[in-house]
């Protein structure tokens, strides 16, 4: 799930999970407070601790984080009336649901109607293939109350719909809030080397060619903001020059190095004017100076790049390297990572940078809110995307409902069976279109139907100008006219819009061709994992949790079958299922026959997945059915003030903070739990798997407007 600031969310993760035969249990205490909720049950809060408390109890995004300051403000204890609130709500609500938390759940039972909040991977999230996904909502600007909210979420997702159906484990459910602080939930990157990347270090290494650190301070404001729109071309000037006060060879020399340093693409040289010294800043390579740091300027015997941990909050990757290179005044395409990690956490990555020295990264550390920088070292080589092992996540589930009995099953069957590797909801879309009915389309070649599905009106939670831009696209078919209703083109519907106003109405595949690449293949990934999720549990149904005659396994990175001879060979954690593409094979059983069956009902053909457009061609892959976590610890907690961390993070080792004392016994209890896992695959269904619930933001805000009566 993605949700604008505006749409930040308070979560509790609900009761045990029933059959969908039966009625929804009252138990099920879903939050999803939204900051307009806020506003009015806690009217005497400023709303600029109000956004602080909401970027820290936003929805989880599994994989995985607006400014908020990483020195942990008290917004947490200007609302701590709040959390009690909200406590009590909880404690009422499932004091009235009597004996139905009792009932069991089936070692493979049929999706409930029960909700745990959306993960995402990331804000981008990694695909089977490399690619970065971007599936964020932008949710309406309009001020509402909460009911009205989910009305208008009747019209998303829930788990049915995209093929998520089946559990794996027996234990019966329980209750938990994640997120109560956003720090309860902790990303840390796993490298290829299989090294969990910390922030533990925020020395510079120590290097006779780095500049005095005077160049930080040397220059004035004005002298840097004339600097700035000289290197961006800002102005119609071709120099900048800077008269040196109390002149010295060494001050020049310093007002030198700090131009060219924090400055790239411009070069310097003194001059006489007048008898007075001034240093000349200009362009020496044109516009490419700026892209391509001067080789000259970096010394030979130092690795071109300076690899460096990022640790952030409340700031996805690709947020995090706009805002470094925006106070490096460099492009953003010189910084490279393994992963993009998600928003609403705290995450810790490798990040690695083009000729930037870390004395320069480090300085960042006095100006920036949600980040540090620390572990600096050089290196020959940038990183690059997918060379990671994976992530380990360190998650507290607090105010748990569930026995010690009930925990210890379900963390038990976590790490030695595992959970369904599903692809999670917010794969595809949380609008009432979603993303693989477009992908659908576009495999269908009914270029019309995706311009359509993008692009008419439709119900739900949006941006005030999009609805607008919609309504006037379907009054108008004018692509221009629609488009002049988005105050921000550089979404989807304005890309398509400004295409077709570019290409017209009867080449819109070239008009779609303007989005960018990665976020027209989201589209067609979307519908393969759709397909995937629907035979996973179609094969999970049919079969159980046991290799059978017909499954594939891979031997060497290529997919065969089992033969009847070599079933006992594998378990169930050895089978793949294809995404379907020109380039894989099918199971041979009833789920080969149930690929092509669901393929030919969306009028495609299973053997010919060759698209007209190159692009749009599926090669297919093979993803495992259960993924099985590794590295997983846990342990139940006791606390009395919902304030307090449970656990220290990276920086607060580093400032030296205490490790949290726990108490004996408390009001509440909490589940501390981690574990590691591979790429591509969603840490929200394995909590799901732990807590028995759907995932989907529909029943998330149904379920929102019982807690708040």
């Amino acid at each position: 799930m993605l949700l604008t600031p505006r749409g930040r969310c308070f979560l509790a993760l609900a009761l045990p999970c029933q059959r969908r035969c039966q009625a929804p249990a009252p138990k099920v205490l879903f939050l999803l407070a939204h900051e307009w909720t806020l506003k009015q049950s806690v009217k005497r809060i400023k709303h600029s601790v109000l956004q602080e408390t909401l970027y820290r109890s936003v929805p989880f995004n599994m994989e995985a984080v607006e400014m908020a300051s990483l020195k942990r403000p008290h917004s947490e204890d200007d609302v701590a009336n709040v959390d009690e609130i909200k406590r009590q709500k909880i404690s009422e609500e499932s004091s009235k649901t009597g004996s139905n938390s009792e009932q069991s759940v089936d070692v493979v039972t049929e999706q409930p109607g029960k909700p745990l909040l959306e993960d995402k991977k990331d804000d981008i999230i990694l695909n089977e293939e490399g690619e970065e996904e971007d599936n964020e909502l932008e949710e309406s600007d309009e001020e509402g109350d909460p009911e009205s909210f989910a009305d208008m979420m009747k019209h998303g997702l829930i788990e049915l719909d995209v093929g998520i159906t089946k559990f794996v484990s027996s234990h019966k459910g329980f209750s938990g809030i994640l997120k109560e602080r956003y720090s309860d939930f902790v990303v840390h990157e796993i490298g290829k080397d299989g090294h969990i990347s910390h922030l533990d270090d925020f020395s510079v290494p120590v290097d006779d060619e780095d500049p005095s650190e005077e160049i930080f301070t040397v220059l004035s404001n004005e002298d840097k903001q004339h600097l700035e729109e000289l290197q961006l071309f800002k102005n119609k000037e071709t120099s900048v020059a800077i008269e040196v006060i109390e002149d010295t060879k060494e001050k020049r020399t310093i007002i030198h190095h700090a131009v060219k340093s924090l400055f790239p693409g411009l070069e310097t040289k003194t001059e006489d004017r007048d008898g007075k010294k001034y240093i000349v800043a200009y362009h020496a390579a044109g516009k490419k100076a700026l892209a391509n740091p001067r080789k000259h300027s970096w010394p030979k015997s130092r690795g071109s790049y300076c690899h460096f941990v990022l640790y952030k909050e409340n700031k996805d990757t690709m947020d995090a390297i706009n805002v470094l290179s925006k106070f490096l005044r460099v492009k953003p395409n010189i910084f490279s990572y393994m992963g993009t990690k998600d928003k609403r956490a705290i995450t810790v990555q490798e990040i690695a940078v083009l000729r930037i020295t870390a004395q320069r990264l480090a300085h960042l550390n006095k100006c920036l809110m949600n980040f540090k920088l620390g572990n600096f070292s050089y290196k020959n080589h940038p990183l690059k995307l997918g060379e990671l092992q994976g992530n380990h996540f360190t998650v507290v589930l607090r105010n748990i409902t569930g026995t010690d009995d009930q925990v210890q099953q379900a963390m038990h069957s976590l790490r030695e069976i595992g959970f369904i590797n599903y692809y999670g909801m917010q794969r595809f879309g949380t609008t009432a279109v979603p993303t693989y009915q477009v992908g659908r389309a576009i495999l269908q070649n009914n270029w019309n139907e995706v311009m359509d599905l993008i692009l008419k009106p439709r119900p739900g939670a949006e941006k005030g100008y999009l609805v607008k831009c919609r309504e006037e696209w379907a009054k108008t078919k004018d692509p221009a006219a629609a488009l002049k209703k988005l105050p921000v083109k550089r979404c989807v519907e304005g890309q398509l819009l400004r295409g077709l106003s570019k290409y017209g109405l009867k080449n819109i595949v070239s008009a779609f061709g303007i989005i960018p690449r990665n976020n027209r293949l989201m589209y067609i990934h979307s519908y393969q994992s759709y397909i995937w999720n629907n035979m996973v549990s179609k094969r999970i149904e049919e079969y159980g949790l046991k290799a059978v005659s017909g499954d594939l396994v891979l031997k060497g990175g290529t997919a065969v079958h089992i033969e009847e001879a070599d079933v006992d060979n594998y378990t169930i954690h050895d089978i793949v299922m294809p995404l379907p593409g020109f380039d894989v094979i099918y199971p041979k059983h009833k789920i080969g026959d149930a690929y092509k069956e669901m393929l030919s009902a969306d009028n495609l053909d299973i053997s010919n997945m060759r698209h007209k457009i190159r692009d749009y061609s599926l090669s297919g892959a093979y993803r495992k059915i259960i993924i099985r976590p590794q590295n997983v610890r846990w342990e139940v907690v006791a606390y009395d003030d919902p304030r307090i961390p449970l656990f220290n993070t990276d920086l607060d080792k580093l400032e030296g903070k205490p490790t949290p004392i726990l108490a004996t016994e408390g009001k509440f209890k909490a589940l501390k739990m981690e574990f590691s896992l591979p790429p591509s695959t969603y840490a929200t269904m394995a909590i799901r798997e732990v807590l028995k619930m759907d995932t989907s933001i529909k029943n998330q805000t149904q379920l929102n407007t019982i807690w708040l009566r």
